[in-house]
């Protein structure tokens, strides 16, 4: 147990110094009175959107928390599995929350800085950041020790490991659900009316972004917060404790007990010790994005370093002369992250070619940006699903997946643990982009010299290639994950399946092949309701936009103020009401399909959708992270500048990605991981009840 209290006392310290950067945050003056002005307003939008939006999935929770207790009660799964659920759902909340309130602090204490220097504002968006990383991994390896540690202590007899991570799996389980909701319904808001507000007033009023004449402009920044923050945060959240409890169960199953379950609490501890050290070398050495894309990256390899090195004293001390393998697992995953970062770093940020000849194609109007960027995306797919195929087979295989095939998933579980290990300083890197461009889009409003905007842009346009980054590390940490809990889902069924139950797992079998035909077309319905959603509610936007522009002339004139809370009001029903279909699709595919076509059915449909699920979520937040830095690369003087016909056609080739990169692509890998803990949690309920027995 000592490696579950080493993950305590780190998770703490992931807390603790989260505290320490929100202090040096909220040290900073907000600016003028203006400045903290629309600060407040912004504030007070994203505060009454997440109390309707958890509102609302209280209801969901209630509701399953009930069906899981009947089946408890029935004896189908452990009576602590409802309240696991509940618990998960909680802290993955709990995470955004925290997050979204930092960035709304850090928002007009950024511009402010940025009116010193680019630095400087780097620093205190940064720091935002960090607070956001590290309460993700700080909360997330905290309650799952805590949880680990108890649930040691209570049980006992032959099936003690089995009923442990079962219920393991069920907080996974309710992080992945209030993930979904996070992210689908944050996305929603803050895609809304950032299309709204650019269609009507960039392309058609040709008025600047950010302009505090549009009456979107607030539900705009209100969004960047409550979708590209709170829902972020929750997201990779799930995707932190998915990794560590896949891999942790799979400990079981290859026959390692507690010592194997307690090492991806160990690594996720020892990435957040890297992690938190890794940030100190994040200090801004030049004016230009360039400088600052090395300067972000330099603290993230520098913590995947130490983490590498961390792991290989860890694993040595745990597994004696035997753990070569295993901690090229690890290593094999820290690499493939980096490798997944790099490639996608170069297909979305306007320092390569690919969005540099995006942001040309500009000059030839609207269709041939949207045909290019759409290539750009599918182009973008090779790499990382080579690095990925070439991960699970070297930890499978160096693992020992030869002679025995629990211990090879053992070892891509643990490679998902590598990738994610250092998500402490990923996701900083991730989530400081939010806040600068809400300090863009303050500058702006309370008109402050031009210089800052300039300064804000360059950290907003980093923050876009960080937060594209960020998406890859998830989706990648997605297919690994997913292929682990499969793992699991497999080992929980021969657990508890009658005796001379076999699976039969052969393409060939109609009922699996059938599956792979479910599992694979999921995620283009998903993300179809998503893209519809976010369609529908722009579309009120523009109206909305459109009619106080006609019904006030003096809105544009500057004598007269908007009605922002409108647009608030419209995104915040819209998301609410368009958020509970796609999660309910995440938990009712796998019950169906399971109780309908039987359990080999459900291993289909789990391949499947994680095969074209990991693809289509790379392709569309590429292509959306590439045609928004298209965009801004017009807009800082190139191919005409702002307002031109190359400008307004990258604009709508932007709004074309928001949805793509901030609404669907990324909610597709919490879909997949939701699916297999579905399946997991359920298992003993399919056995009993399924069709084809």
């Amino acid at each position: 147990m000592s490696l579950i209290l080493l993950a305590i006392f780190c998770s703490m310290a992931a807390l603790l110094f989260a505290w320490y950067q929100a202090r040096l945050v909220l040290k900073e003056s907000e600016g003028t009175k203006e400045m903290a002005g629309i600060a407040r307003a912004i504030r007070q939008g994203a505060n009454a959107y997440l109390k309707r939006q958890y509102t609302g999935v209280a209801f969901f929770f209630t509701a399953m928390f009930i069906i899981l207790l009947i089946l408890s009660v029935m004896g189908y799964i452990n009576i602590f599995v409802p309240f696991a659920y509940i618990i998960g759902g909680f802290f993955s909340g709990l995470s955004g929350f925290i997050g979204m309130k930092t960035a709304t602090n850090a928002n007009a204490r950024t511009a402010n800085a940025a009116r010193r220097s680019l630095g400087s504002g780097l620093r205190i968006a940064f720091s935002s950041g960090a607070v956001m990383g590290m309460v993700v991994v700080g909360l997330g390896l905290l309650h799952l020790s805590l949880a680990f540690y108890f649930l040691n202590n209570y049980f006992s007899g032959p099936d003690k490991m089995q009923q442990i991570t079962t219920i393991m799996l069920t907080f996974g389980m309710g992080t992945s659900s209030m993930a979904l909701f996070a992210r689908v319904g944050g996305g929603i808001f803050t895609k809304a009316a950032d299309v709204g507000a650019d269609l009507v007033g960039k392309v058609e009023t040709g008025i600047p972004e950010d302009d505090p004449r549009n009456p979107a402009v607030i539900a705009d920044n209100v969004g960047d917060n409550v979708g590209d923050v709170a829902g972020m945060g929750a997201d990779l959240f799930e995707s932190y404790v998915g990794a560590i409890v896949s891999s942790s169960s799979l400990a079981v199953a290859a026959g390692l007990g507690m010592k194997g379950a307690a090492v991806p609490f160990a690594l996720a501890a020892s990435g957040i010790i890297a992690s938190i050290i890794g940030t100190f070398f994040v200090k801004a050495g030049g004016q230009e994005e360039k400088s600052l894309l090395r300067v972000l990256r330099r603290g993230v390899y520098i913590s995947s370093f130490l983490m590498a090195v961390m792991a290989f004293f860890l694993l040595k001390a745990v597994f004696g002369t035997g753990f070569g393998g295993l901690f090229s697992a690890v290593l094999i995953g820290l690499v493939a992250g980096n490798l997944i970062g790099y490639f996608t770093e170069y297909y979305t940020s306007d320092i390569y070619g690919p969005t540099r000849r995006l942001s040309a194609i500009a000059k030839s109007g609207t269709g041939p940006v949207i045909i290019n960027g759409l290539s750009l995306g599918m182009a973008s797919t090779a790499f990382p699903v080579i690095i990925i195929a070439i991960a699970i087979l070297s930890s499978y295989y160096l693992s020992g997946g030869g002679d025995n095939f629990n211990m090879g998933l053992y070892g891509i579980g643990l490679a998902a643990v590598g990738l994610l290990s250092t998500l402490g300083i990923t996701l900083a890197t991730d989530a400081y982009g939010p806040v600068a461009d809400n300090a863009g889009g303050i500058a702006e409003m309370a008109n402050l010299p031009a210089e800052v905007r300039e300064r804000t842009d360059v950290l907003d346009s980093l923050g876009n290639t960080t937060a594209a980054t960020g998406k890859g590390f998830a989706i990648g940490s997605a297919a690994l994950t997913s292929l682990a809990l499969i793992g699991a889902y497999k080992a929980q069924v021969e657990a508890l399946a009658p005796a001379g139950f076999e699976f039969s797992l052969s393409i060939v079998n109609p009922p699996v092949l059938t599956g792979v035909f479910i599992g694979s077309v999921l995620p283009f319905i998903f993300a179809a309701m998503t893209m519809n959603a976010v369609g529908t509610a722009a579309q009120h936007i523009v109206e909305e936009v459109r009619r106080q522009f006609k019904e006030n002339p003096g809105i544009l004139e500057g004598t007269v103020e908007p009605d922002y809370a409108s647009s608030v009001d419209i995104c915040t029903r819209s998301a609410q009401r368009e958020m509970i279909l796609p999660t309910v699709l995440g938990i009712i595919a796998p019950l169906l399909t399971g109780l309908l076509l039987g359990i080999d059915a459900v291993v289909g449909l789990l391949a499947g959708s994680t095969l074209t699920g990991f693809i289509l979520a790379i392709m569309m937040a590429n292509s959306g992270g590439a045609w928004d830095n298209a965009k801004k690369y017009v807009e800082v003087g190139h191919y005409g500048g702002k307002g031109s016909e190359s400008h307004k056609a990258a604009v709508i080739g932007d709004t074309v990605g928001d949805p793509f990169k901030d609404t669907a692509g990324p909610s597709i890998n919490i879909l997949i991981k939701l699916m297999s803990m579905v399946s997991i949690v359920f298992a003993a309920f399919i056995l009993q009840y399924s069709i084809f027995g």
